[in-house]
């Protein structure tokens, strides 16, 4: 009896399991013909992007940067086109002349000798490079032996390895040096700890707005006109720009009255103000503030409790023959507000401007003073989650802090290159300047420093109201139209920011002597013709 009860359980067993298996097989076979017809019918199943304009990071997607904006992507495309034989001939130019950014070696500009020989014997490894037996008939002596200082300074780990999240100390320690000489301080009152070397000064910047910017209330106060870099990085925190407007009639000079009325009508809407961003020399404007001007503002920050960041850059361009630079650390020290602890500076400089012109390979750096300690150690953890700045850009920077000494076979050569290019950039910054002066419906405030002219253009009627009803500015559909005649990029001045009602451009004046002569004298032709066609 027990024998042919188990004889059915297990028959009965056999044919559930030659069901389930038989089911199973054909919800299989269901699902790979579902996943087939899907692979071949890609409209059988609509995927959704995750990532869209409209779930993505609104603030970037608002976010601006007018230097790299709509026109120069429109030369950018008239550019692709003039490499094509079959259509360069439908432009009235063969080229586009790219006065939107202060990118010198793009134009013409040529890189300093000796910088170049010590990144070349740096990035060299030892064998072909400083213990080459030809080294010395390649390369000067000074260059072979500074080659040497920064390897060892690198830890003898070559360019390709990281380093310090702040910038190796040596490098570090030639910065405190630069900043000392140039403020007559004394040796040893600028503190390595507080310098970080930076991919450029941008993301020094950065850096600081990100530390600065805690909430919507976040108030920074920034100049009318300014750098974009500023607006976007704001706008991307999610902080409140607070404008201050520079005085155009008065050489784009600051005005204390102006300071406190920007400030005073933040905090009425309920913004917290915590900061101030300096540029000098001016960006986009050009101007150069004195001695007094710049002690003025140390003093207004100290006294509201605002950050400065000293956007110091431009601080070898320097043209007008009564202009000087005067640094807002020697203004902290002149003052005795550092020493009372009673200013918190931070201070941006870069190998991208100056003389040396090396936008590409990133170097900065940026000096904090009178910081709290634990605001420090916060940089210094947001600098290591970079691990660090890119090292070609920090060698850069400590060639130009410290470069041959007079009595080095480099000395002069090196000498005669910088001075070389800072006197065709003078002089280029006349030509600009006084053309513009020239035309009529321009004025120019003339150019005391930095790389750049920012005219004021009168519109006609016809090209603010064409402009209007396009959703443009007026001076963005200038820009475009002085492109579209004549191959030269200029930038908005919109994309800065100006008083109600002004229009004009940036331009820098970077290309060569004879190509700015050029420009000038085709802005002047495509104005005309552009009042006539709007008038």
């Amino acid at each position: 009896m027990k024998l042919r009860i188990m004889f059915r359980l297990t028959l009965l067993s056999a044919v559930t399991l030659r069901v389930s298996a038989s089911t199973a097989s054909n919800f299989f076979k269901g699902a790979a013909s579902s996943i087939s017809t899907a692979a071949t019918d890609p409209e059988s199943h609509q995927h959704e992007k995750r990532l869209t304009e409209q779930s993505m990071c609104q603030n970037l997607r608002h976010m601006e940067y007018a230097v790299r904006g709509k026109v120069v992507i429109k030369a950018d495309e008239i550019n692709q086109k003039l490499q094509n034989p079959n259509e360069k001939s439908s432009f009235p130019f063969d080229h586009i002349v790219y006065t939107n950014i202060g990118n010198p070696h793009s134009v013409g500009q040529k890189p300093l000798t000796w910088p170049r020989q010590v990144m070349a014997l740096v990035d060299l490894t030892d064998e072909v490079g400083v213990n080459h037996p030809l080294a010395k008939k390649l390369f000067p002596q000074d260059a072979i032996e500074r080659a040497r200082l920064i390897k060892k300074g690198l830890g003898d780990n070559g360019s390709g390895a990281y380093t310090h999240s702040q910038g190796p100390l040596m490098f570090r320690e030639e910065i405190c040096r630069f900043i000392e000489k140039r403020d007559g301080l004394e040796e040893g009152d600028i503190n390595p700890n507080n310098i970080f070397m930076t991919n450029g000064a941008s993301s020094g910047i950065e850096m600081i707005l990100n530390a600065l910017i805690a909430d919507s209330t976040s108030g920074v106060m920034i100049p009318i006109p300014q750098y974009p870099i500023y607006s976007a990085t704001i706008d991307h925190n999610g902080g409140q720009k607070v404008g201050y407007y520079l005085d155009e009639k008065n050489g784009w000079d600051m005005n204390l009255q102006e300071l406190e009325r920007a400030l005073k009508d933040a905090k009425k809407k309920g913004i917290d103000v915590n900061s101030f961003v300096l540029i000098n020399p001016g960006n986009p404007t050009g101007q150069v503030l004195d001695k007094a001007a710049i002690q003025d503002i140390v003093r207004f920050c100290s006294k509201h409790n605002l950050v400065l960041l000293a956007d110091e850059v431009y601080q070898e361009n320097v043209y007008g023959t009564k202009a000087e630079f005067y640094s807002c650390r020697r203004a902290a020290r002149d003052l005795g507000l550092d020493k009372a602890d009673a200013i918190e500076l931070v201070s941006f400089h870069s190998t991208s401007k100056g003389l040396f012109g090396e936008c590409g390979r990133r170097g900065g750096y940026m000096e904090l003073c009178g910081f709290d300690p634990a605001i420090r150690d916060q940089m210094y953890k947001l600098a290591s989650s970079h691990l660090c700045s890119n090292v070609p850009g920090q060698i850069m920077t400590s060639l130009m802090v410290n470069g041959p000494k007079e009595g080095d076979v480099s000395y002069k050569s090196h000498e005669k290159e910088k001075k070389d290019i800072f006197e065709s950039l003078q002089k280029r910054a006349r030509i600009v300047s006084d053309g513009f002066n020239k035309i009529p419906g321009f004025s120019c405030q003339p150019v005391q420093g930095a790389m750049y002219c920012f005219p004021k253009v009168t519109m006609p009627s016809g090209a603010i109201e064409f402009a209007k009803a396009n959703g443009i500015t007026p001076d963005t559909l200038y820009a475009i139209s002085l492109l579209e005649s004549t191959g030269i990029c200029v930038v908005p001045a919109s994309g800065f920011g100006q008083e109600k009602g002004r229009y004009g451009f940036r331009t820098t004046f970077l290309p060569s002597e004879d190509e700015m002569v050029k420009v000038v004298d085709k802005v002047s032709k495509h104005y005309t013709e552009f009042c006539e066609k709007f008038k």
